[in-house]
């Protein structure tokens, strides 16, 4: 039902950002971490989904109404919807893919699923089954709704509410990191933020965040310095690098990459727009590892950090630390920032990290 905006929190927290002395020692630079696998929900997506939920609930024309949320995914956006749903009141069902882990499934339920629902071989045939039974018009009586409960579909990625949500660590950010001497109140107190892409949502929405942020505190006697915004994939999971090569939306034929969280064949449109012609002061740099890239920086991350993730985030980590970001973000000095979005995930645990680091000693491929 809807409530008053002083009566719905907000289904996510602000979470802390840290400077890690080893990951800055190796990348030459201040390397920050902004911890998101410490969401309610494990991961980034907290913001993003938790933010279109609030929304709906906040929405005048739903007033009255018994919301139903229906997520289209077995990974980290189907459990982020479940958790804010349940901590606002609400149900939450989600359709996954047989392909979907039994070890995944698990912990759908196990955060207060009403139920999840298997169907079809990849995330497109479980999105199209779950839009067709409980979504679209005409399909409430197979849905098993009643006269006033309203279905409400939610997106993995492609969505403005989850933009917005995903926007707000940027201010964030900038309220955490330390002031730097002599510079301009104008600016954004770090030179590049780095973030995993799969649809492309967080990417998005640290775009948006940025050009709001950044008009609000420009100075026009002073440049401002650009912020590099890297967008971090797998190689066989790199969609947004293989339509920004052909300068157009493109598709991949099929998802090769083990990171399967990246796992999104097509960014969102609006996505490829943001990083062909990003906001004045944002740069778009496209930076892509292997698996083997990925793994390395999850057990970099474990092991100097005590954090676990998985192979979607660890990209990024690998990503900060890379040759390559210092000629991505040409005049990184020792006391250049660069803020990692550790984004989390949950298709990890203690024996992944242990095999990711055997096969790394075994001579897992890196490079691209």
């Amino acid at each position: 039902m809807a409530q008053s905006s002083h009566t719905v929190k907000k289904p996510w927290i602000e979470t802390p950002l840290i400077e890690s002395a080893a990951l800055s020692k190796v990348a030459g630079c201040r390397i920050f971490l902004k911890l998101e696998l410490l969401q309610p929900s494990g991961s980034f997506k907290s913001r993003g989904i938790g933010n279109l939920i609030r929304t709906a609930l906040l929405n005048p024309t739903n007033k009255g109404k018994n919301l139903h949320f229906y997520s289209s995914s077995g990974g980290n956006a189907g459990l982020a919807a479940i958790v804010a749903a349940r901590d606002l009141g609400c149900p939450c069902t989600v359709v996954v893919p047989h392909s979907t882990k039994p070890f995944m499934i698990s912990k759908l339920r196990a955060a207060g699923a009403t139920d999840v629902v298997q169907h079809g071989a990849s995330w497109f045939e479980a999105d199209t089954f779950l839009r067709q039974s409980y979504i679209d018009e005409g399909c409430h009586d197979r849905a098993g709704s009643e006269r006033n409960q309203k279905n409400i579909y939610v997106p993995p990625f492609d969505h403005p509410d989850i933009w917005t949500g995903a926007g707000t660590m940027v201010s964030e950010i900038a309220a955490q990191l330390p002031p730097r001497d002599g510079e301009s109140a104008g600016g954004f107190p770090a030179d590049a933020i780095i973030c995993s892409v799969g649809g492309g949502g967080l990417f998005k929405g640290i775009v948006e965040g940025l050009d709001t942020y950044l008009p609000l505190r420009a100075d026009s006697q002073t440049p401002l310095k650009p912020v590099r915004v890297v967008a971090a994939e797998t190689k066989g999971a790199d969609s947004l690098a293989y339509s920004l090569r052909a300068g157009s939306l493109q598709s991949l034929e099929a998802i090769t990459s083990q990171a399967t969280s990246l796992g999104a064949l097509c960014v969102a449109p609006k996505v490829l727009e943001s990083a062909l012609s990003p906001p004045a002061g944002v740069e778009v740099v496209s930076y892509v590892g292997s698996d083997g890239d990925a793994a390395r920086g999850v057990v970099r991350l474990a092991d100097e950090m005590r954090l676990q993730v998985e192979l979607a985030c660890g990209i990024s980590v690998e990503a900060a630390v890379a040759e390559k970001l210092k000629t991505s973000v040409p005049g990184l000095e020792p006391d250049g920032r660069v803020v990692v979005v550790v984004c989390g995930g949950s298709n990890i645990s203690a024996e992944m990290v242990a095999e990711y680091r055997q096969r790394l000693q075994d001579g897992w491929e890196s490079g691209f």
